[in-house]
């Protein structure tokens, strides 16, 4: 609608923005003639009252493997809709106390909505990327200060620079939209994850280049974020040690409940008619249970060694774990965020923002009416990716485990939401360097997507498909998920990433081959039910289906009774 005509709000807007008119009403919300760039505590830049609670945006702490399943998501939307979309001076608060970047911003934004020539339209829209983002590099440091304007926040988690930019119906649903993160999943918005990277909570992302290493300048910082790498290290050595000590426990268990059962049984004896109080002897059957009670006092005692040795294990990590806690709970409280580290998150951010929406995609950075076109529920809001999470994992029970020492481990990866144009989400990295057995993997997904199912597939399948290689390691191409996809690319002579083919090939079997429509080759459709395969009920439906089901269903039966599986 923007390239003919332009909204008459938004035009008297912009108008009254790029004009010095020095005879302005001192009163008028409009006029940014007196607006103050440079002092963001300049009593003209802010309006009206904040009501930010103090623990907005808790951290979801630790990975907690005892956790087996996402928790409903009950209300999607809140029945009391926040006001800030509705502050008549949100445009200068957000830009205020931005210095250059902002100034620049708010000249770019101006001059892209309310020029007429297409042509000149264009090249306003390509600067507007580069502004932008300029913007935020002077906004993301402040994401960890508590009294930070709501309108700076909503600024960088949806991208909404300008309200005026939305329908009625838009600024509703955002409006709507909870603020903070009440469901304990590790999914963030672009404001709360810049705030957990300020706060030491989360580490910077991975990056290709190699960080410089810093000499120990007695920096509390740079001192904390060692000990914070060393506890990223060592937390992956206690909670492996802990689930493995758990599992030879619930082991030791069931197999002295065994125990108890055939001893009871090996003293049980009839009485003999006619011949007083005197008992039967064993029974052929009793005779039989001293070679099983043997059996597994073997072992038991086998389990007995296995379980002292995690136990110590355990013991050792949860030690480290401790003195670690000490050193930390005696560094400052507020520490001097390192701004360098911020800016390599940010642009590491833009890469990923870059990729979500491909180089012929939509890298228009602020939110416009003009570019969104989804519904509430189809808007990658938390909520909504939270449930369609859960619907996957309800499909394909194994997407967010990792398997250490045949223990399957649920690890359910960190989010981070992008309030960009895209259609494709993405894994940046499948688990901490300095942590592969429990730390989280990373993906990133678009807000905006034509399809937001699709989007977290994408996103989930590269998880999938990154965290079996890593596994496989120097024979990704010949073992495992990876290995045998891969000499199935090979055979059919296909050219191009084996890892996009694995990822088109994901997002139909879990939308169609999940409800028994046949869309992949035979061949792949076997190493995925060997390897990725579904939930137990869909298995049960599916082989009532077709004959090609059926015969995967008997597969696992065969494999069960012959090696276990």
């Amino acid at each position: 609608m923007y390239e003919n005509e332009l909204d008459p709000e938004i035009a008297a807007l912009l108008s009254a923005a790029a004009t010095d008119a020095a005879d302005s009403s001192e009163s008028d919300d409009t006029n940014f003639a007196d607006f103050n760039f440079d002092n963001p505590s300049s009593p003209q830049n802010f309006s009206f009252d904040q009501d930010e609670p103090e623990d907005a945006l808790s951290s979801p702490g630790d990975v907690d493997l005892s956790i087996r399943a996402f928790k409903p998501i009950t209300e999607f939307f809140s029945t009391t809709p926040n006001k800030v979309f509705d502050d008549p001076a949100y445009y200068k608060t957000a830009l205020s106390g931005e210095n250059e970047s902002a100034q620049r911003l708010h000249a770019v934004l101006t001059k892209y909505l309310t020029c007429q020539d297409p042509k000149d339209r264009t090249v306003f829209r390509q600067q507007m990327v580069t502004a932008y983002w300029e913007f935020l590099r002077s906004l993301a440091p402040k994401m960890g200060n508590l009294g930070i304007p709501m309108c700076k926040r909503m600024l960088m988690r949806f991208g909404v620079v300008l309200p005026s930019l939305f329908t009625t119906e838009q600024k509703e649903t955002f409006a709507s939209v909870f603020i903070d993160n009440n469901t304990g999943e590790p999914v963030y918005y672009l404001d709360e994850w810049f705030r957990e990277i300020i706060s030491g909570r989360l580490s910077l992302s991975a990056t290709d280049e190699a960080r410089p290493a810093r000499k120990n300048s007695g920096n509390p910082a740079e001192e904390n974020a060692h000990l914070m790498q060393l506890k990223s290290k060592n937390s992956g050595k206690l909670q492996s040690a802990e689930s493995l000590l758990n599992a030879k426990e619930s082991q030791r268990t069931m197999i002295e409940a065994e125990l108890v059962s055939r001893v009871e049984q090996l003293c049980k004896h009839e009485q003999l008619l006619g011949l007083g109080k005197h008992k039967a002897p064993y029974t052929e059957s009793q005779k039989r249970l001293f070679s099983e009670i043997t059996d597994r006092l073997r072992t038991l005692s086998k389990i007995d060694k296995e379980l002292n040795n995690h136990l110590n294990e355990f013991k050792e990590a949860k030690s480290i774990s401790e003195s670690l806690d000490s050193k930390m709970a005696n560094t400052p409280a507020n520490l001097e965020v390192n701004k360098s580290d911020i800016f390599t998150e940010l642009d590491t951010v833009r890469q990923m923002a870059k990729m979500t929406v491909g180089r012929q995609g939509n890298h228009f950075p602020v939110f416009t009416r003009e570019y969104y076109h989804c519904t509430p529920r189809g808007t990658g809001f938390r909520e909504n990716v939270i449930d369609t999470m859960a619907w996957i994992e309800s499909v394909d029970p194994g997407a967010f485990c990792r398997i250490h020492k045949n223990i399957s481990n649920r690890i359910v990866p960190y989010v981070i939401l992008l309030p960009t144009y895209g259609d494709t989400g993405f894994c940046w990295e499948p688990f901490d360097r300095y942590n592969r057995i429990t730390s989280r993997g990373r993906i990133a997904i678009p807000m905006y997507p034509k399809d937001l199912k699709v989007a977290l597939l994408t996103a989930v399948a590269d998880l999938r498909w990154q965290v079996a290689k890593e596994k496989a390691s120097y024979y990704w191409m010949e073992e495992g998920l990876t290995g045998q996809y891969y000499q199935w690319i090979v055979s059919q002579k296909l050219k191009g990433d084996v890892k996009d083919f694995f990822i088109s090939d994901y997002v139909l079997w879990m939308t169609k081959e999940s409800e028994g429509v046949q869309r992949l080759d035979k061949e792949v459709r076997g190493v995925f039910w060997r390897h990725m395969p579904f939930a137990q009920d869909i298995k049960e439906k599916l082989k009532t289906r077709s004959l090609v089901y059926q015969e995967l269903y008997q597969r696992d039966i065969n494999r069960a009774m012959s090696d276990g599986y």
